[in-house]
């Protein structure tokens, strides 16, 4: 695939998605083999509505709304590991190009486990907003880019992967409800605060590179790839920052 925005290779994926699917669907179930779910079972159902949902939010260039999960009932941590593996599925079947669409489905898979246990999620968080819970499903831990969730509201990191723990040589537990911009290059702090800034006022992704500075002053460049999340009824808001080394 070729594009000359990010938009168009959104679009792109978008579509991608939707010819590909049988083979994605195959994929998965040899990879799963008799855990694979039956066809008519909610948990095939809930995968459906996330094929689609990310489609959807790709040919919007990211920005989504809230999936359509009415009527859903399922175990959120069985559909943690089946969305960790379409995503596994679909990124072998990219080839060569997976490492770029693991990047655009890893913050949506994030947002669709997060819908799916939602309120749960804005109890805990109105009860204990800075503890260090996970403010996002356990399978970002697998991912190969570093994640930090951050609230827009304060700046504090919410939740990290051990990727981004070993970029910013800090332990995931020190960074959760650290404020994220010490860790950026004062000379790129206030595109980062831009940046963010324009995430809080529309659902649009954001895309920009910048410089990271880790626990011993070493600079990482990166490319930043940031969604919004809004937690519960929209009180709180999250970035998504999934951050790939240059």
């Amino acid at each position: 695939m070729q594009g000359g925005t990010h938009g168009i290779r959104d679009i792109e994926w978008a579509g991608w998605i939707v010819t590909r699917r049988t083979a994605i669907e195959q994929a998965l179930a040899k990879q799963l083999g008799d855990a694979h779910p039956a066809a008519d079972s909610a948990e095939s159902e809930a995968l459906r509505r996330f094929r689609s949902w990310v489609a959807a939010s790709l040919r919007r260039g990211g920005a989504s709304g809230a999936p359509a999960l009415d009527g859903l009932r399922v175990d959120p941590a069985r559909i943690e590991t089946l969305l960790e593996g379409w995503c596994t599925a679909a990124v072998a079947v990219a080839g060569s190009a997976g490492s770029e669409l693991r990047a655009q489905l890893s913050p949506l898979a994030a947002q669709f486990q997060v819908a799916l246990t939602g309120g749960r999620l804005a109890r805990q968080a109105q009860r204990a907003p800075r503890t260090p819970r996970r403010a996002v499903p356990g399978a970002i831990d697998r991912i190969a880019d570093a994640f930090l969730a951050v609230d827009l509201e304060d700046g504090r990191i919410v939740d990290a992967n051990p990727a981004a723990a070993a970029l910013l040589r800090t332990p995931r537990d020190a960074l959760v409800g650290v404020i994220a911009l010490p860790f950026v290059h004062p000379p790129d702090r206030p595109t980062w605060t831009d940046e963010l800034a324009e995430l809080a006022e529309s659902d649009e992704p954001r895309r920009f590179r910048m410089i990271f500075v880790d626990a011993l002053a070493r600079p990482v460049g990166v490319e930043a790839h940031v969604t919004r999340l809004l937690v519960g009824r929209g009180e709180r808001i999250l970035a998504l920052v999934v951050a790939r080394v240059l």
